[in-house]
């Protein structure tokens, strides 16, 4: 009898073992991604402007598929948010030395932003005023390829490269 007794607590206490786990997994994963007060945050698809105290002559970036980083004036720095996630960002003057080792952190700007939620699949919409299709990392495969196809052929027409580069449609 008293086998029967230990074998739903040894259940309970594995299971309670394996909350515990992933409640402290998601907890260090949320404290890696909250911004610390002197990080640089930066909106996904948008930059920011950082000044440094003197012009920079190299810029070192940490992860490059997070953020992107062009030097205007010697020490305005652009920074623009390319995926999700955290990286740094150096600057070095023409004699090497640091002149300032930034965090950015871009993040995601939720501002007249709404997921649709299909199942497991997430399709990303721009509501300003009204939503229109955007594309976000992390969204359906096939949405997001669609939308991208569509976007590169609207920056064509724009270009006035839809019809072989003339400029000119209908001829």
């Amino acid at each position: 009898m008293p086998a029967a007794h230990s074998m739903p607590c040894r259940g309970l206490s594995s299971s309670i073992a394996l909350i515990a786990a992933t409640v402290f997994i998601a907890g260090i994963a949320l404290e890696t991604s909250r911004a610390k007060a002197d990080d640089l945050v930066v909106k996904y698809d948008q930059s920011q402007l950082l000044r440094l105290p003197r012009p920079a002559a190299e810029i070192i970036i940490g992860n490059p598929t997070v953020a992107d980083v062009s030097i205007q004036a010697g020490n305005l720095l652009v920074i623009t948010g390319k995926s999700f996630g955290l990286t740094n960002i150096i600057a070095l003057d023409a004699e090497r030395n640091v002149i300032q080792d930034q965090r950015v952190l871009v993040q995601r700007d939720e501002l007249k932003v709404v997921n649709l939620h299909k199942g497991g699949k997430r399709e990303t919409y721009n509501c300003s005023p009204q939503c229109n299709p955007t594309i976000t990392i992390g969204d359906e495969t096939k949405y997001f390829e669609d939308i991208s196809r569509t976007s590169e052929r609207k920056i064509k027409l724009s270009e006035g490269n839809a019809d072989g580069g003339s400029g000119q449609s209908g001829q």
